[in-house]
């Protein structure tokens, strides 16, 4: 394991200060006191971790990251338990996947214990910035970019891994409510044997144009289908969709290299086998869910990621259609699925699986 320098802030903010950001604290528009740091090239390997204290990086106006995009992230949540406990969820998985992203960008991978161990030194430092109200959390940002001062298109040869972290609230603003979404039927969001599996900068920003045209017809997000036939569901811009049938079954979209394997996905996956639902994961073409809505076969839709947990989606827009009624209300399957994670994730009922990991103490 690396050995991590530690440096103070000087002029932390103090309890009073914090519990001001917690009492409305959004979603990632408030940074903790500190920030991890470790760099990496290609002679040294990965050396120099640090806790420093939150401010802004240092990058050559040639940094390769600002020319050629190399760059990765995560998203991940301590959770403050009813005991003052603090604990995050799954996070080899996501240790795993930012490997398999460092892969796909020519990036280094850092070892998972590393990962997890980057979570722990910043809640040891910052522990006091994990809020303990209803449906809040400290949301972690884990990211890699690359750091090589040079011009030329090739995998740099020096990295930095850092995380920044954040207390939130609700990622919608109107909180746990069924959202509307927009139908992208011009633009994809990611290309056969692309990206679309990493979590990689580059994914989110071909789906800001779409997402503005969502926000412009009233939603709060952007559907996307696949990039060959513009047929079969992918994902939304940041969250995996699933859809609930009226014979019991619970189905999403099949890993097709360009969607997201997300760990709330995989999560929610488990948790239906474990209530008897018959679960698939294969293609869904868009006519199955707008006829599925009409008939009845379909009884709920959701969405689900690291932010939002679950988003129930009342209604699926597009140019001349409306499916589903945005007055309705949340599904019983969505929400049992959705308060059963909540409850693993905050301590409130058995860990069966082994999801939790502790992160201070």
């Amino acid at each position: 394991m690396l050995k991590y320098r530690i440096t103070r802030h000087p002029s932390p903010r103090s309890a009073a200060e914090r519990a001001a950001i917690f009492a409305a604290p959004g979603f990632g528009k408030y940074f903790t006191d500190h920030m991890v740091a470790i760099d990496w090239d290609k002679d040294a390997g990965w050396h120099d971790a640090q806790v420093r204290p939150y401010g802004p990086l240092s990058l050559d106006p040639a940094a390769s990251v600002l020319h050629y995009g190399q760059e990765i992230f995560e998203g991940i949540k301590a959770y403050r338990h009813a005991d003052g406990s603090i604990w995050t969820f799954r996070p080899a998985a996501n240790g795993a996947r930012l490997q398999r992203s460092a892969a796909r960008l020519a990036l280094p991978e850092l070892p998972v214990e590393e990962f997890v161990e980057s979570l722990r030194q910043l809640v040891a430092v910052d522990g006091d910035w994990v809020p303990g109200e209803p449906e809040t959390s400290l949301y972690f940002r884990p990211f890699m970019i690359a750091t090589e001062a040079f011009l030329g298109v090739r995998a740099a040869q020096k990295a930095g891994y850092y995380v920044i972290a954040s207390p939130v609230g609700a990622y919608f603003a109107k909180g746990v409510a069924p959202v509307s979404i927009w139908l992208s039927e011009d633009y994809a969001r990611a290309a056969k044997g692309g990206t679309g599996a990493a979590k990689c900068g580059g994914n989110y920003a071909a789906s800001l144009l779409p997402q503005q045209e969502a926000y412009a017809q009233g939603c709060s997000q952007v559907l996307f289908l696949d990039p060959v036939e513009g047929r079969w569901l992918e994902e939304l811009g940041g969250m995996n969709v699933f859809l609930v049938y009226r014979d019991g079954r619970i189905v999403t979209p099949e890993l097709s290299g360009s969607i997201l394997e997300g760990v709330t996905r995989s999560s929610i996956l488990q948790l239906a086998r474990d209530r008897g639902l018959a679960v698939e994961e294969r293609k869904v073409a868009i006519d199955e869910w707008k006829s599925g809505v009409a008939s009845g076969d379909i009884t709920e839709v959701f969405a689900c990621g690291t932010a939002a947990v679950i988003a129930p989606i009342g209604e699926l827009k597009g140019k001349g259609f409306s499916v589903g009624d945005i007055g309705a209300p949340a599904g019983e399957v969505t929400m049992a699925i959705r308060k059963e994670l909540t409850d693993i994730q905050y301590g409130r009922i058995p860990d069966r699986h082994g999801w939790l990991v502790r992160l201070d103490g």
